[in-house]
């Protein structure tokens, strides 16, 4: 005999649909109505914003790409990112594995502390920043954006990356060990490679963070050869005009990267989060 559904379950049901699609319009409608937005002409963007575009103007890309000299601020933030994401995760990985395979006096006070930074404001960290970076003779430098987005992730990496590699057997690394493997054998052939997911995990928050970071970048560069494309963004408005629809165009060609990033390792990103959660 079957049973039917109380009322209250299907209430509950419904309503939590309700609350997802409500969430899920809030992150898409505005992304949609940016899109929808770099196919309009300034004129039509500023009187009828919510409307659809007559027609798709494409020439809003192509003047973006002209105009901002866009090429030039991909290549700065792939540079930045790519270094950025390469240098914290050689750090985080020689410290996961120090912090996680390695019994010494201190550990868990040093992860303690390394992890705190997650809790520090990034903005408090611009003046020491700047300070170091201008005394190092590295300002206006895609070196300096490197250094300091790699040092700001390097909590979250750290936290990541060691309860990813705490939840690897240790069998495996016992194993090694009686085969004559040492410290780095045991590092570069067991850990590193079992903890590829918790490395992409870390790899891909770095480089999320690398790509759409203004604060820093306005800060640490001044030209154009140092520029990065977020930062780029912000010179369609001048103090006589601004080029919404161009602007529109260039913040849709800057979400692409990001985007693509996640969409081909959202597993790995998955799977090492839950990896550490459940077995850390």
């Amino acid at each position: 005999m079957k049973t039917s559904k109380s009322p209250l379950r299907g209430l509950a049901t419904t309503t939590k649909w309700l609350v997802l699609l409500f969430f899920l319009a809030i992150a898409l409608l505005p992304l949609l109505w940016l899109v929808l937005g770099s196919f309009k002409t300034n004129l039509e963007l500023q009187t009828s914003a919510f409307s659809l575009p007559s027609s798709l103007h494409f020439d809003n890309y192509a003047s973006a790409i002209k105009t901002a000299s866009l090429a030039t601020l991909f290549l700065n933030s792939v540079i930045v990112a790519a270094g950025a994401v390469f240098l914290n995760l050689a750090v985080s990985a020689m410290a996961g594995f120090a912090l996680s395979r390695e019994s010494f006096k201190g550990r868990e006070l040093i992860f303690t502390i390394v992890t705190a930074g997650v809790l520090i404001p990034i903005i408090s960290f611009m003046v020491p920043y700047f300070w170091l970076i201008t005394r190092a003779g590295l300002y206006d430098k895609l070196l300096s954006l490197i250094l300091v987005y790699a040092a700001i992730n390097l909590p979250v990496s750290v936290s990541l990356i060691t309860s990813f590699m705490k939840a690897i057997p240790k069998e495996l690394e016992e194993a090694a060990i009686i085969d004559g493997c040492g410290f780095n054998q045991r590092f570069t052939k067991v850990i590193f490679p079992l903890a590829r997911s918790g490395l992409a995990t870390a790899g891909t928050f770095c480089f999320i963070y690398a790509w759409n970071e203004f604060i820093m970048a306005m800060l640490f560069t001044s030209s154009l050869a140092s520029r990065t494309i977020q930062l780029g963004i912000r010179f369609f408005a001048t103090q006589f005009v601004t080029d919404y629809t161009g602007m529109f165009a260039a913040i849709v060609l800057s979400i692409i990267p990001s985007i693509l990033v996640y969409i081909f390792l959202h597993n790995k990103i998955i799977s090492g989060l839950t990896a550490g959660a459940v077995k850390g």
